[in-house]
């Protein structure tokens, strides 16, 4: 059976990558993304919505299909407001995932972050960890939460301080084996294809992914 898909931040990174595969693919006939500005696409499969996400109630009715993919998220330096900070990566993935299943959504898939957790001192960690909390609640058929190392990729944006982490860790990568293999760098295409394949599967469950094994999935 043919599939529809909801992707929520197809501007980022791992989204960009995602949304090109899903409209590559034949096992998706239709693509949403909803996005604060327009893509520059074109593609018969694709519709795009320019939203506020501060309106979401306004286009709930459009938040259907088969599953949807959440790869919202902020930095400091874009989101220096905290509150604005929250509202972006934790407030509006949970809204999205309450109305994905008042429209019977079955599959929620969320890129979070390694080290996620909401009982940690960080903001950043401390707000991932409480949207996973927060989603894992709505009783969708399948949450599959993707926890990603550090990210690389052709960014649209630059960052210096990342650009720096990543040659480091071009360094530092080979020396994290075993149980320190998770905090490789990742790249986002990477991550997109498990996405990708973990939707394709008809599992019932919530199913947490650090690195490594988004790595393995992919």
């Amino acid at each position: 059976m043919l599939k529809k898909a909801v992707i929520v931040g197809a501007s980022g990174l791992i989204g960009g990558e995602l949304l090109n595969i899903l409209l590559q693919n034949t096992d998706y006939q239709e693509v949403i993304s909803i996005s604060r500005k327009e893509l520059p696409i074109n593609h018969t499969k694709l519709v795009q919505l320019v939203i506020s996400f501060d309106e979401l109630d306004k286009w709930s009715a459009s938040i259907n299909g088969h599953v949807l993919f959440c790869c919202l998220g902020t930095t400091a330096k874009k989101t220096p407001d905290l509150i604005e900070y929250r509202k972006i990566d934790h407030d509006h993935p949970v809204k999205l995932a309450q109305l994905a299943h008042l429209n019977g959504i079955k599959q929620y898939h969320l890129v979070s972050a390694l080290g996620a957790n909401a009982n940690s001192a960080g903001f950043y960690l401390k707000t991932k960890g409480e949207t996973e909390r927060d989603i894992e609640k709505i009783p969708f058929k399948t949450v599959q939460i993707y926890q990603p190392s550090l990210l690389t990729g052709n960014r649209q944006e630059k960052r210096l301080m990342e650009r720096i982490a990543i040659a480091a860790m071009k360094v530092i990568d080979p020396l994290l084996i075993g149980g320190l293999s998770k905090y490789r760098s990742i790249p986002a295409i990477t991550v997109a294809r498990a996405m990708f394949k973990q939707s394709l599967k008809n599992e019932v469950g919530i199913f947490i992914h650090p690195s490594d094994k988004i790595k393995q999935l992919a």
